[in-house]
């Protein structure tokens, strides 16, 4: 009989299921009350908050992204809390159509309780993976139309 998975264990699944592209197998290494808080997401929800919201948010991800990515450059710090890690990595990206390539930035602070992320607090680089996907001309037009307050030009 396995232990229970150690919270290094349970993000490196995570990370790798992503990088496979295993999306609908990801919303189970969450708890049914997990918390995701996506710090920097420039549109749309900055806090999902469930197994069946996460769920439907790898199902999108995984029938719209046209994106293929890579982990690097991956460290992952305890911290002096057992169940909370700190992982920063790289993506390498590169877009199924077009074939273009570029980097992006990533760190997760997670806290994993039992074998499952109970709490998550993502940082991604979205203008990077914006512009990688192709949908940069999408993110100004959501942006300029959420009522975000624009700089004044002079």
């Amino acid at each position: 009989m396995a232990g229970t998975p150690s919270p290094r264990d349970v993000f490196l699944k995570l990370l790798e299921g992503i990088t496979a592209g295993r999306f609908p197998e990801l919303a189970e290494l969450y708890s049914e009350d997990a918390v995701v808080e996506i710090a920097f997401q420039p549109v749309g929800p900055r806090r999902i908050e469930g197994r069946t919201a996460l769920a439907k948010r790898f199902a999108d991800i995984a029938a719209h992204s046209p994106l293929e990515l890579t982990a690097t450059n991956v460290v992952i710090r305890a911290t002096d809390d057992p169940e909370v890690i700190v992982s920063e990595f790289d993506y390498q990206v590169r877009h199924r159509t077009t074939g273009g390539t570029s980097e992006v930035a990533n760190i997760q602070v997670l806290k994993i309780r039992d074998g499952l992320i109970v709490h998550s607090r993502d940082f991604h680089d979205h203008l990077a993976l914006a512009v990688a996907g192709g949908g940069l001309p999408q993110l100004v037009a959501a942006l300029e139309g959420s009522g975000c307050e624009q700089p004044q030009r002079r």
